[in-house]
């Protein structure tokens, strides 16, 4: 536990690549088996699922530190960071030599333990919890802390995990990422299994091809007729695996979503495939798209009912081929790939699935005119891709490239704020916004915590201080006098929310000093974007 903590300080004290690297690659030479697996784990989000809630973890801190619950509430409300407060608080470990037992317990030996509570008793959990406490140090209670508050969050990416271990074991980094993916976790899997034994598990998908945002001038991408375009669907990412009469569904994250949608993964269509495809989840009716508020309502859901089948149908727009008839097409060109995904689509046809059309454009204005379009076929914008490309591993640059339509803006008022986290814990960055209903009345619509430079959030808690109308804990209502405009990617109406609409992916743009709040924009105004989107 201890050359675990002592690595998220490495990984944490640096920016650089190389050295982040190299500090992984140093750890998985040094540490037995089983924290490698874990280590891989909880950097790839399989992390052992809370089984403790906070309300019973700042009152077992206040009982062992001798504090009074509310002492406990403000100084986490002031630090922002409950396992951070916490560690703070507990008394310090008793000197190494009467703690031997924390030198056997590895990063395995915690977290294995912390994946059976879910059958045990909270008063179990709270036993090893609080012996953990009294074995650690500062340093590594707070990782702990992390691990049981759910709040483990680490920057490192796939792509310098799969680096580093390429580095340990001199394999290639897409071989790597492979051996990373499906539904592997630390309960059922060794380094063995992971690394070295040969697998034959039919449901395991392939490494996603992430695009980067198009920053730059389409003339630098050169001839257009190298390119092909289709539209970027508002969806689900997913992979379909069929593979010997099953069919598996995974979600960008590696997640296993075929529960969600049964009419895709117990399709006698897709059972007859050898293939995994590439593509889109998307609800869909008429030969058109739904939005996609629709299709969130299928995910999480432990049944999917007929009513759910019938309000929000799906269907899976594919849009790459990556396997047929078990032979991996990864390093064909994306030409290629079409070309047989094609052939696919002419012998099966079906109303669960669709090609994801691609768009004929002559030069890059009439691709632009597409791409102001694309809100008219309810897409986010364009997707770019080089004909002549492999289907890569991971986020890269050059080939795939995501041209979205500028976002929907409006002007709002802010009238909540609360205590941020991590570097920002001391400050309030993260804010509710409010528009005016047809009485005149402030009603919240969303919340955005990006967007603004450092100096503006200073500036703007100082407004807090003297503007606070009530405090909630870590929330303070203020005086609705601040405008910002706010930018989003899509809207709709929602049951769940008291204005009526939901709005995705709210950031901040800039700060309106030049105007007023009567000035803000209305309900009405939202609802009219939703009409036209």
């Amino acid at each position: 536990m201890k050359r675990f903590t002592q690595l998220i300080a490495e990984l944490d004290q640096t920016t650089s690549t190389s050295r982040k690297t190299a500090a992984l690659e140093r750890y998985f030479h040094e540490v037995p088996e089983a924290d490698r697996v874990w280590t891989i784990a909880l950097f790839t989000h399989r992390r052992p699922k809370r089984a403790v809630n906070t309300a019973q973890l700042r009152s077992w801190t206040a009982e062992i530190a001798g504090l009074p619950l509310w002492m406990v509430e403000e100084c986490w409300h002031i630090a922002g960071d409950l396992s951070e407060t916490m560690a703070a608080l507990l008394p310090d470990a008793p000197p190494e030599s009467e703690t031997e037992s924390a030198q056997v317990n590895s990063l395995a030996a915690y977290l294995d333990e912390m994946s059976t509570w879910k059958e045990k008793t909270p008063e179990y959990a709270r036993t090893f919890i609080e012996k953990a406490w009294r074995e650690l140090d500062k340093e590594s209670r707070f990782v702990f802390n992390k691990f049981i508050t759910g709040g483990f969050r680490v920057g490192v990416s796939d792509k310098l995990l799969q680096q580093a271990l390429a580095r340990v074991l001199n394999r290639e980094t897409a071989e790597i990422a492979l051996c990373l993916s499906g539904n592997w976790t630390p309960q059922n899997s060794t380094w063995e299994t992971l690394f070295f034994a040969e697998t034959e598990d039919e449901s395991r998908p392939y490494p996603f091809y992430l695009a980067y945002a198009l920053e730059q001038d389409l003339q630098q991408l050169g001839n257009p007729t190298e390119w092909q375009a289709e539209w970027k669907w508002d969806g689900i990412r997913g992979q379909l695996v069929a593979r010997n009469g099953k069919v598996h569904l995974w979600s960008r994250g590696e997640e296993l979503i075929s529960d969600s949608f049964p009419e895709l993964s117990q399709s006698p269509l897709f059972s007859q495939m050898n293939a995994v495809l590439d593509g889109e989840i998307i609800a869909w009716e008429n030969d058109a798209p739904l939005p996609f508020q629709l299709l969130q309502s299928r995910l999480g859901r432990k049944r999917i009912t007929a009513g759910i089948l019938q309000k929000a149908p799906v269907i899976f727009l594919a849009y790459d081929l990556l396997e047929w008839e078990r032979e991996d097409f990864r390093s064909r060109s994306l030409a290629e790939r079409r070309q047989t995904l094609e052939k696919l689509w002419e012998q099966s046809p079906g109303k669960e699935w669709r090609l994801s059309p691609a768009l004929a454009f002559n030069n890059w204005n009439e691709l632009s005119a597409l791409k102001n379009a694309a809100r008219e076929h309810l897409a986010e914008g364009l997707m770019l891709k080089k004909r002549d490309s492999p289907y890569q591993s991971g986020r890269r640059r050059g080939a795939w490239w995501k041209w979205k339509t500028d976002p929907y803006t409006v002007d709002a008022v802010m009238i909540y704020a609360q205590r941020g986290h991590g570097r920002r814990a001391g400050l309030y960055t993260d804010f509710t916004f409010a528009v005016y209903d047809s009485q005149r009345q402030l009603v919240p619509f969303a919340k955005a915590y990006s967007g603004l430079t450092d100096a503006e959030f200073e500036e703007i808690n100082r407004w807090i201080k003297d503007h606070t109308r009530e405090s909630f804990g870590p929330v303070r209502s203020v005086d609705a006098e601040l405008v910002f405009e706010l930018a989003f990617e899509g809207i709709g109406e929602s049951k769940r929310h008291k204005s009526g609409v939901a709005v995705r992916f709210p950031r901040i743009v800039r700060w309106r000093k030049d105007k007023k709040v009567n000035e803000i924009n209305s309900l009405e105004d939202l609802r009219q974007l939703i009409r036209k989107s």
